[in-house]
């Protein structure tokens, strides 16, 4: 496990039927940076922020995960895990 990696992935929709799994701190500035700049708020930066500081040691990684969840729930994105572990497992089937 690499130290910029979450404790467990956090799963969000990113459009109508995409679910994106953010383990990562990467993944993590990834998604927030590609976030529409019309819906950025405060709670938006604070999650970037956040993962930039852990990014460059100034945060443990725990509270960065813990920032871009309190944003996912906020931006009404978050999706419960096992139902997005189950519907990625479906896909799979079908394209084997």
């Amino acid at each position: 496990m690499n130290a910029e990696d979450f404790s467990s992935p956090i799963f969000v929709r990113r459009a109508r039927y995409i679910v994106q799994e953010i383990a990562s701190l990467a993944d993590a500035i990834d998604f927030l940076n590609d976030w529409p700049e019309d819906q950025s708020d405060r709670l938006h930066q604070t999650a970037l922020r956040a993962c930039y500081d852990a990014c460059d040691g100034q945060k443990p990684v725990s509270a960065a995960r813990h920032a871009f969840l309190d944003f996912a729930k906020r931006a009404a994105i978050l999706e419960d895990p096992i139902s997005a572990m189950q519907w990625i497992a479906a896909c799979k089937i079908v394209r084997a």
